[in-house]
């Protein structure tokens, strides 16, 4: 992760069990779990560092708990996008990333750190997708797939990768996913250009599709 974030958020709103999580998910993603100590999400959190434990029994229950956010956020952000017209989806998508940057932080931590539960966690927001895709399929912005879920795996394992080499991202294109600020615009056009134009021509994709020559 980028050591040049800043060290802390502002401190979060709602009440001890909301602020506990919304600390911790903002430190776990910045430091990752094991260089965040109780205390420090408490501070953060403004609370006494005995209600970590009161609330969730240890630091482990709390990042389950941190977890748990995550995919529900996952899930509303992209339930409500799919709500929208798609004309309104890049540029809300832009204007809100700062909320969501501690989010993707975290994410990005525990896809790199291995967290014990994140195969049960991305297992949760590809099943989350199968929905929304379907949702949009029905709506008409995209076009169905032979098979849903395998489509789904793969863009989900593509974008969870961008989020794990966001600094190469930074780099080379100047999309900046993870801290407050960066532009990601053109990461949103260039997807964009490549779902709706593709990449192939159908000649190319004949020939990728096309069994060989003397097989059954």
């Amino acid at each position: 992760m980028r050591s040049d974030a800043p060290t802390a958020a502002p401190p979060p709103q709602g009440d001890a069990r909301e602020r506990l999580v919304a600390a911790a998910t903002d430190l776990f993603g910045r430091h990752g779990v094991r260089g965040t100590t109780v205390k420090m999400v408490a501070e953060q959190a403004g609370v006494s560092p005995a209600l970590v434990i009161h609330h969730f029994g240890s630091k482990e229950g709390l990042r389950a708990a941190c977890d748990r956010r995550l995919a529900e956020q996952l899930r509303a952000m992209k339930t409500s996008a799919m709500a929208d017209s798609p004309a309104l989806y890049i540029p809300r998508a832009s204007a809100g990333m700062d909320d969501s940057r501690p989010l993707l932080r975290y994410l990005a931590r525990v896809l790199v750190d291995r967290s014990p539960e994140v195969d049960a966690l991305v297992d949760e927001i590809v099943d989350d997708a199968v929905v929304y895709t379907q949702q949009a399929e029905d709506a008409g912005w995209i076009v169905p797939s032979a098979d849903r879920r395998a489509r789904v795996v793969v863009l989900t394992l593509w974008s969870l990768g961008a989020l794990v080499l966001h600094e190469q991202l930074d780099r080379l294109l100047g999309v900046d996913l993870l801290d407050e600020g960066g532009d990601i615009l053109p990461y949103l056009q260039t997807s964009v250009e490549i779902f709706t134009d593709g990449l192939m021509t159908p000649e190319a994709a004949a020939l990728l599709t096309a069994p060989e020559k003397g097989s059954s």
